[in-house]
Order: structure tokens, then C-alpha cells, then sequence
């Protein structure tokens, strides 16, 4: 009950990270860490064995040097480069590829709106809680697509799967 408890706030905590990520184009530093820090009590009343956690650590270890060097090359925004390695605590070794493949997809789904979007309608009919990507030269809330593969990807992951197979749409 406890683990269902914490996988449905960190859960909701993505979503509101991509919203927030959709509203200011930024993810605060307050929310990767609570994101990254709800995961120790969760391994702890999971009754995951040690191996396990010890993968989910890790699979997150390697996310973060590879999201470093996306920022340091300036392909992604410090936000998402630390939002990815605190999800993949999560998410895990066993659900990773599924979770960089939607990823991917969302993100570039999401450019490509983005793109059309600014192609074809002016900025001033863009809502005011979403224009912030719409502006011109403005980056891509890749919140959404980190928030997307956690969704997809969740249901592989021992600390997820209970409270995404709650959610009918996931199981």
C-alpha cells in the first residue's frame, strides 16, 4: 500500500513536471530531486531484493553521465537532463529500452507539433498556459516525452507495475 502510494505521487509528479515543462519550458531542480528521493523509500518497503535496486541504481548512474553529455552539447535542458536519470531510478534496467524508445517518439512527436504549430497559427491564438513552446526560437518541453515513457514503460518496472496496472488504460 505504502509503495502504491509513493509510485502514484512520483507519478503525478511527472505529469506536473511536464505541465510545468509545458508552461515555463524549465523543470525545477526542487522536483528532479524529490522525483530522485521518493525512490529510497520506495526500494525500502518494496521488498525488491538488493540486486534489483542495485540495477535501478545503475541503470540511473549511466542515465545521468549520458544526460550530462546531451546538456553539455546542448541537446537537452539541464531540467530534462536531470529528470531522465531520477525517472530511470525508477523505471530500471528491465523497462529502459521501452522507456528511451516512447521517449523518443513523444520528443519528436512533440517537436514536430511544435513546429507546425508555429508554422501555421500565430502565437497570440496559442493559449497563454501553453505558448511558451510556440514562441519563436523557443526550446521543446521534453517533460512531456520523459513523462510519456514512464507511463509506457512503468508497468516493467517492480516499483511501478501495481499502480500502472491499476490505471486500465496501462495493463
Amino acid at each position: 500500500m505504502i509503495l502504491a502510494m509513493l509510485a502514484g505521487l512520483f507519478l503525478a509528479l511527472c505529469v506536473f513536471a511536464a505541465l510545468h515543462d509545458v508552461n515555463r519550458l524549465t523543470i525545477p531542480n526542487w522536483l528532479n530531486l524529490t522525483l530522485a528521493l521518493l525512490f529510497v523509500p520506495a526500494a525500502a518497503v518494496s521488498g525488491v531484493p538488493m540486486e534489483i535496486i542495485g540495477g535501478h541504481l545503475v541503470t540511473a548512474l549511466c542515465a545521468f553521465m549520458i544526460a550530462f553529455g546531451l546538456f553539455a552539447f546542448n541537446i537537452v535542458g539541464g531540467g530534462d537532463a536531470k529528470m531522465i536519470p531520477a525517472v530511470m531510478l525508477w523505471v530500471g534496467p528491465n523497462a529502459s529500452v521501452q522507456f528511451l524508445f516512447v521517449m523518443a517518439l513523444a520528443g519528436g512527436a512533440c517537436a514536430i507539433l511544435i513546429i507546425l504549430v508555429r508554422k501555421t497559427m500565430p502565437e497570440e491564438v496559442v493559449p497563454g498556459a501553453i505558448r511558451a513552446p510556440f514562441k519563436e526560437d523557443a526550446g521543446v518541453p521534453y517533460g512531456v516525452a520523459i513523462a510519456a515513457g514512464v507511463f509506457a514503460a512503468g508497468a516493467g518496472s517492480p516499483f511501478l507495475s501495481e499502480i500502472l496496472s491499476r490505471i486500465s488504460l496501462f495493463s
